[in-house]
């Protein structure tokens, strides 16, 4: 059970992904998102939260395409 944090995911971009939290709101969405939605991951996958295997992957799911999203900030 791995976080998968963006700060951990891109540490090389810890600046960048601080001025854009602070300064884009698109990108601060995007990042709030991602983290919640990585936190629900987690607590599914270490058994504080129940959930069916469909539900989860579709949370997985969205948390590609969130990073995806938030990597293209990134470049």
């Amino acid at each position: 059970m791995e976080k998968h944090d963006i700060l951990h995911e891109f540490p090389e971009k810890k600046e960048m992904i601080h001025e854009l939290k602070i300064n884009n709101v698109h990108f601060r969405k995007l990042f709030d998102e991602y983290h919640e939605n990585d936190h629900a991951i987690h607590r599914i996958e270490s058994g504080a939260e129940i959930a069916n295997d469909d539900f989860l992957t579709e949370l997985r799911k969205k948390r590609v395409v969130l990073k995806d999203q938030i990597y293209s900030y990134l470049k």
